[in-house]
């Protein structure tokens, strides 16, 4: 079975609005993304996919010939690959009625954790979503990183005590969550974290703390000031805030204030081993990619995510091989093109 043998499983699986497309760049489903759906148009994830193609790869085969290594070391732990899957929540509700949260942490996490990557695991309003992705990381050995949303402080530290029995070897927080309207609906409502209480919930997670979705100096200056381990540049796959920047504008920018003070992993319309590539190049240590896991998923279970793994990591090769480098520190900003 080949990626899109997959997809085509997937499609008649999958739900309405997610098409399962060759190609995940938010055209089909515009403004009706899964998960709550886009706000206004629906441009930003769009604006996502479309801005990592307008960077072209410096193409170099004048160098000593040698295997390619693409191991990243992350959290005291090597990865064989430098891309992860980001985390997602309710697929029953917004891909389709076939595999409950449980159901595609369970498949999900073990897949990675064979292929010698790492999932993110989501979260949701229901108790039994965050409980059925810290069981499933602790039955990985804790090779996941469960994802809290930004709920009030005192559901934070009661998530935060359920993450601490899954041996997880990192845990994360989307701020960009505050953006989804069923956040805003809670009593007490959830939403912006302020520094004060970003350093708070650093320091109660007893473990390296991810920050995602930074779109700013300004906030990955405040990450880093609260204690975070890592950000994630992500846009919260550009469903939260319409006429957003892409991930891939803010990148650059993000890295050189860091300057490696902070694990960088970038979001939001990555699609391909070359697409992953350009992001190392401009400084990302890793890269996370939503929703073609969950088609990997719908469309053939822990053989689809192994199928796409593999996918990504010969693309990634290809273009490592292509461009001069034969391990992931030899990627260097010279190896890709900016736009002008």
């Amino acid at each position: 079975m080949n990626y899109e043998q997959v997809l085509a499983q997937a499609r008649p699986v999958i739900g309405n609005i997610c098409k399962a497309c060759p190609v995940c760049n938010g055209r089909a489903c515009g403004n009706k993304m899964p998960g709550p759906g886009a706000k206004g148009v629906g441009d930003t994830a769009i604006r996502n996919y479309e801005k990592w193609q307008e960077i072209r790869v410096n193409m170099d085969t004048l160098v000593a010939a040698g295997p390619v290594s693409m191991e990243r070391q992350l959290f005291g732990k090597t990865f064989k690959y430098p891309f992860f899957a980001a985390p997602v929540g309710a697929v029953k509700t917004h891909y389709g009625a076939q595999y409950s949260d449980a159901d595609y942490n369970g498949i999900l996490l073990p897949a990675c954790a064979e292929a010698g990557i790492l999932a993110f695991a989501g979260d949701g309003v229901d108790a039994k979503v965050m409980e059925g992705a810290v069981a499933a990381i602790k039955k990985v050995g804790g090779l996941g990183i469960p994802t809290i949303k930004p709920w009030n402080m005192e559901l934070v530290h009661q998530k935060l005590e359920l993450v601490a029995t899954s041996g997880a070897v990192a845990v994360a927080m989307d701020v960009d969550g505050a953006g989804l309207p069923f956040l805003k609906n809670m009593q007490p409502p959830a939403g912006p974290r302020s520094p004060e209480e970003l350093q708070e919930i650093v320091a109660a997670a007893g473990r390296p703390f991810i920050v995602k979705g930074i779109m700013t100096v300004r906030g990955a200056l405040k990450a880093q000031q609260a204690g975070a381990a890592a950000i994630v540049v992500s846009n919260h796959g550009g469903r939260v805030l319409d006429q957003c920047p892409a991930t891939a504008e803010v990148l650059p920018e993000i890295v050189a204030a860091v300057q490696g003070k902070l694990k960088i992993f970038v979001d939001g319309g990555i699609r391909s081993g070359v697409d992953i590539f350009k992001a190392l190049a401009i400084g990302a240590d890793a890269v996370l990619i939503a929703r073609p896991f969950v088609t990997a998923v719908y469309g053939a279970g822990a053989a689809g995510v192994q199928i796409y793994i593999q996918k990504l990591a010969g693309e990634l090769e290809d273009t490592m091989l292509m461009c001069g480098a034969r391990s992931l520190a030899d990627i260097t900003p010279d190896m890709v093109r900016l736009p002008r």
